[in-house]
């Protein structure tokens, strides 16, 4: 095995306190991800290397002593494509295909360790052939514009945010608290765009029927995962009894949910950290589309590292939430620009085009 992976778990502040109806990660003050850094041992000591990034969300039952007691595995796992992915475009793009493969294969889940992983491959196959990875995976179309998020906390706390916000074309509003309604009236009052709620499993089916009146009456463009993941009765009925289209998030993992999810809900989030990278994110979003759904490209509150490899398979979704390092006091990362149009563009270098400041690299 000539790739070797180096990992430094980050905690880092948030902008804003966010609070999500499930959990507060960092009690909504900061939040922990792990950066990766993977070099080819071929390549000698002044090879380049690949930047990656997991988030481990210990509802997915992650953690960052996961990220690093699973690693070792995944790596011995992609020794079978080491050689193709020193070799042609061709032979690069089908190792990275099997890179997914390969990892799920060696252990099921862990898809915060598999995402650094192959989001890392990515950047150093980039680097190695030249080419910016969007144009490594050969997937063309428009990046779409990214929303903005706004945790739980009081209406009129929110609704300063959401003005703070309101250059973005949508926002996407966490919910599940006592106030609801409230929330949204208020955030209405200063912002006339699109809304999206996310209630993170807080609804029960009799409040959600209950709130989706005043859902439309006030502009709300989705709803997502309003019910825990497994509950797919509820989603069902709920995406019977609603004009919205419900969107399942917790219930939408990887690849392997999204049969069940048929006639259950009209979309589905793909999110890299959950379903193992960049290569997986957009395999699953293609099936997404073959299915029927409506596709919803997320994040977590993630550096631009995420940020960047999700823009490259932003082009197969319908709306974007990539707003995860626009969260951070300080993201560490650089390279990667939000427009005016609140499009992301990351610079045309090879490989991801972004950078990590040296205090936070392994």
């Amino acid at each position: 095995m000539s790739l070797s992976l180096r990992l430094r778990t980050l905690e880092l502040p948030l902008r804003d306190p966010f609070v999500i109806a499930r959990a507060s990660h960092g009690e909504g003050r900061s939040v922990t991800t792990v950066v990766a850094e993977l070099r080819d041992d071929a390549d000698g000591p002044d090879g380049p290397f690949g930047l990656g990034e997991g988030y481990p969300d210990t509802y997915y039952g992650e953690t960052p002593a996961t990220m690093a007691a699973v690693a070792p595995l995944l790596l011995d796992a992609l020794e079978p494509i080491e050689d193709d992915l020193r070799g042609s475009v061709d032979d690069v793009r089908a190792a990275l295909e099997d890179a997914e493969g390969l990892m799920t294969a060696a252990i099921g889940r862990h898809g915060a360790i598999k995402c650094a992983i192959d989001v890392a491959l990515h950047d150093l196959a980039g680097k190695r052939l030249g080419l910016p990875v969007r144009r490594l995976i050969d997937l063309p179309g428009d990046v779409p514009p990214t929303d903005f998020t706004l945790g739980l906390d009081e209406p009129s706390v929110v609704a300063e945010r959401a003005r703070r916000a309101a250059s973005f074309p949508a926002l996407k509003l966490k919910v599940g608290g006592a106030s609801d309604v409230a929330t949204l009236e208020a955030v209405r009052a200063v912002y006339d765009g699109p809304i999206r709620v996310d209630a993170n499993t807080g609804w029960s089916l009799d409040e959600a029927i209950g709130i989706v009146p005043d859902l439309e009456r006030l502009g709300v463009e989705l709803v997502e995962q309003p019910f825990p993941a497994g509950r797919l009765d509820l989603l069902r009925a709920l995406q019977a009894a609603s004009p919205l289209p419900i969107v399942a998030d917790e219930s939408a993992v990887t690849i392997e949910h999204l049969d069940a999810l048929v006639g259950v809900v009209a979309g589905v989030n793909v999110k890299l950290a959950k379903c193992g990278g960049l290569g997986p994110a957009r395999r699953m979003l293609e099936r997404a589309r073959e299915l029927g759904f409506r596709t919803f490209l997320g994040c977590m509150e993630e550096t631009s590292i995420v940020m960047a490899a999700s823009a490259a398979v932003a082009p197969l979704a319908e709306w974007v939430d990539l707003d995860g390092s626009l969260l951070l006091a300080d993201d560490p990362a650089s390279g990667l620009e939000l427009g005016s149009d609140k499009v992301w563009r990351a610079a045309e270098a090879p490989g991801l085009g972004v950078e990590l400041r040296a205090d936070a690299r392994p």
